[in-house]
């Protein structure tokens, strides 16, 4: 089923893993898709992969924490199509980022807010160039921000990408009260721990050695709270991103969508 037949979409940091999912769900639903990163090479692999598949991709450079290049783009895109359907923001912060995983007492003002600067600011960024386009062409679009169940969990040395995580939620319901009279839907996608990524299976590493914890019982540890003793996949969270953006995706505006297959440990 196209439940994006001849949307346009644009997908911001779509180098990631979560991003890329997004962006192939997009465009296997019908919409024509650009895909952006700091990162040429990387994109301009996943819209051919996108194209070979069948789909309509094209990819660019663009710095999703630099407001005049966001700008700039999304100005072309409106120019070749008249219009803006959707725009997903994959961007996430590395533990390198904020100086690893120091406490909260040692941490300073710098590492605390590094995951602010970089997380929240540039969903700030893309969500508002974005709205401001959808105005102008009345496009009566979807701005999708990504979030992690971090704003609703109690893990220690984490506070400033959790205060991050958080943010951003808080972010989309204001965001979605402003722009709602303007037909724009602004919904906030929250995966849980995907384990085929990447990103989880270093964090796993990086805790296993920091508290000398076996590879093995750290991941079992984690799964013992999955209500249906599975976890979710990237193609899961691409389908149910094409979802939010679609006309019957309009049911969620303003909430934070789980994608978690269901957490003991996540209100």
């Amino acid at each position: 089923m196209e439940n994006l037949k001849d949307k346009v979409a644009v997908v911001f940091a779509a180098s990631g893993e979560i991003a890329g999912a997004v962006a192939r769900s997009f465009a296997k639903h019908g919409a024509k898709v650009y895909v952006t990163a700091r990162n040429l090479d990387v994109v301009k692999a996943l819209a051919q992969e996108i194209k070979a598949s069948g789909g309509r991709a094209e990819a660019a450079k663009v710095d999703a924490l630099n407001e005049t290049e966001i700008d700039g783009f999304l100005k072309n895109v409106i120019s070749d199509n008249g219009k803006l359907d959707v725009v997903f923001n994959g961007i996430a912060v590395d533990y390198s980022e904020m100086g690893g995983r120091p406490s909260t007492a040692v941490a300073t003002l710098e590492q605390f807010m590094a995951p602010m600067k970089k997380i929240c600011g540039s969903q700030f960024l893309t969500s508002r160039v974005a709205a401001k386009y959808m105005m102008e062409t009345r496009s009566e679009g979807t701005v999708l921000l990504l979030t992690a169940a971090l704003s609703r969990s109690k893990l220690a040395n984490l506070a400033g990408i959790t205060a991050a995580s958080a943010a951003v939620e808080g972010m989309t319901r204001v965001m979605a009260a402003e722009w709602g009279g303007d037909g724009i839907k602004v919904i906030c996608i929250c995966p849980g721990a995907i384990m085929e990524t990447r990103r989880i299976s270093s964090w796993i590493d990086a805790t296993a050695k920091q508290y000398g914890i076996p590879l093995e019982q750290l991941i079992t540890q984690y799964k013992a709270f999955d209500i249906l003793k599975t976890s979710p996949t990237l193609k899961q969270v691409g389908e149910t991103a094409a979802f939010l953006a679609s006309e019957t995706g309009v049911v969620f505006n303003s909430h934070i969508v789980d994608v978690d297959c269901g957490k003991l440990n996540i209100l």
